[in-house]
């Protein structure tokens, strides 16, 4: 799956919201090693270092684009490609006092013992952020999984939605990070994006959870899909008086701190 940070940061002031409104939950000491986990272009980390100022931060994405773009922006930053599971089989545990996951680990399978190895990353004292988009039941999500199931491009997209892992509910991922002895703070919260039409709804998901679905597709193919979805998203938002639109767009936040 390709990813472009141009198209990502076209909405950064509204992505880089839930960072920073999840990291003012972040306990706050002199935290000496921070990592941002799927930093993307660096607006995550920017948030990161913002909060704690005397951190040696590090952050890693599994894409090239993503992090070129980071380190432009951050370069005093330490930025390397690298996969998530990868990452956790590389390095021993303990040493870290936070680790940052925003909208990166619902990208991620096998929740039951992700968590607790990032868990075990941490240093005493350490804090495992996340927040993650709790959204595939929204209509632009929905769309998605249903144009892609009903078009010529069937095939090609029939694992399209599979490279999504569904959330588990808030309950579970307090209980399983209860058991692996950590205090737990977990919330969802829906923000409003006001956007100003539904072409701009479809512009927001190019840069994330479309990427599954456009990816395989050619040229005509994606020309296609993209005028059906928009259709959709047209027909699922009905605008305000002014033209304008609200994107609905939910999302689990989990404070986890030994």
């Amino acid at each position: 799956m390709t990813w472009s940070a141009k198209q990502y940061t076209v909405f950064e002031d509204e992505r880089t919201r839930p960072v920073r409104d999840l990291l003012s939950a972040v306990p706050a000491f002199g935290a000496g090693n921070a990592l941002d986990l799927g930093c993307g272009p660096g607006n995550s980390t920017e948030a990161l270092a913002g909060r704690f100022p005397t951190a040696r931060i590090r952050g890693i994405d599994s894409s090239g684009d993503m992090i070129a773009a980071a380190r432009r922006r951050l370069p005093a930053v330490d930025f390397e490609i690298a996969e998530i599971g990868a990452w956790i089989r590389e390095h021993a545990r303990g040493g870290f006092d936070v680790i940052l996951a925003n909208a990166v680990l619902h990208w991620v399978p096998e929740h039951a013992t992700l968590f607790p190895a990032l868990l075990s990353r941490l240093a005493a004292g350490g804090s495992l952020a996340v927040q993650m988009p709790d959204n595939l039941g929204e209509p632009a999500q929905v769309l998605m999984r249903e144009i892609a199931v009903d078009g010529p491009w069937g095939r090609k997209l029939a694992a399209a939605a599979e490279t999504r892992v569904p959330l588990q509910s808030a309950d579970w991922y307090y209980r399983l990070l209860r058991s692996s002895g950590a205090r737990v703070d977990v919330w969802r919260t829906t923000y409003y994006h006001p956007l100003v039409d539904e072409y701009a709804i479809v512009e927001w998901f190019k840069g994330s959870g479309l990427r599954p679905f456009l990816d395989p597709l050619d040229a005509g193919e994606r020309s296609a899909y993209l005028a059906r979805y928009t259709a959709a998203i047209r027909a699922a938002h009905a605008p305000l008086p002014d033209g304008s639109v609200l994107l609905p767009f939910p999302r689990l936040f989990i404070v986890a701190t030994l």
